[in-house]
């Protein structure tokens, strides 16, 4: 795929992920630099994978293979949309192959221990714009959740925000295919964000959905945190880890079936084609 329609396909998706694309739909567009979301953007469970390796830094990547990408946060103060300095933010996010750092018992297999590690977390504290940006590589995907990014916004060392991101699922899919640290898994992706259960349960209007654009050396990640200073979001840990469900488990529990895959990957696709 050259360069001209690549970019024509990523300005087209992301477009979608915004909702710019669904007819009739009541979501606010993903934010920009010049047009933050002054409205709360929705908590999401922690899941079981949130740990704090006390690193304060920029790029997490820490080697791991994947597509470059750079995910940039803005926290403001929903309402007045004022920006939120010296906010701590921290995110996590699972490898290329589905794993996370600093736990055991993953993978399809649910028998690769990555205890001892730290891939793919990091806090940084906001600018005073409100601004934090992380270096680190596109997410994989495993059994029963969407592409996501995990964050937690901390004020006064009170968690104000937990949440997950999302990004565009027609963007997933072409990575997932063609990119090679992506490829060769077990099974087919069942789960994306037209059938995730977490999405469907918080965030339904896609406020917390990443706008992306493509550069030169990596694709950029952009999205506006309207946070409320009051909140209290300590979330306990939900969710299960990772790999095949277990014997007997499937169904609903993960998602509903998708019957035409395309039109569910791109918002505004008529079934059919």
């Amino acid at each position: 795929m050259n360069g001209s329609t690549r970019r024509g396909f990523l300005a087209f998706v992301s477009a979608s992920a915004a909702g710019l694309l669904q007819s009739g739909a009541k979501a606010a567009p993903a934010s920009t630099d010049a047009e933050p979301a002054c409205i709360l953007t929705p908590q999401a469970e922690e899941g079981p994978f949130y740990a704090d390796p006390k690193l304060v830094r920029s790029d997490i990547t820490e080697g791991r293979p994947g597509v470059p990408l750079t995910l940039r946060l803005r926290v403001i103060e929903a309402g007045p949309c004022t920006a939120i300095r010296d906010a701590r933010v921290d995110i996590w996010h699972c490898d290329a192959k589905g794993l996370y750092s600093a736990f055991p018992g993953q993978g399809d297999g649910h028998n690769i221990d990555a205890t001892s590690k730290t891939f793919l977390r990091g806090t940084q504290m906001t600018d005073e714009a409100g601004w934090v940006a992380f270096n680190t590589i596109y997410p994989g995907w495993y059994d029963g959740r969407a592409t996501h990014i995990h964050f937690k916004v901390f004020l006064d060392d009170r968690t104000v925000m937990t949440g997950q991101t999302f990004l565009p699922d027609a963007l997933n899919e072409f990575i997932y295919i063609n990119v090679p640290a992506y490829k060769d898994r077990a099974r087919q992706r069942a789960i994306i964000n037209a059938n995730d259960l977490v999405i469907g349960r918080s965030d339904p209007e896609h406020r917390a959905f990443c706008a992306v654009k493509e550069e030169r050396d990596r694709y950029v990640a952009t999205l506006t945190l309207g946070v409320d200073r009051r909140t209290d979001a300590t979330v306990g840990r939900r969710g299960r880890p990772p790999g095949p469900p277990p014997s007997g488990m499937g169904g609903s529990m993960f998602g509903r079936p998708i019957k035409d895959r395309l039109a569910a990957l791109v918002p505004g696709l008529k079934p059919g084609r």
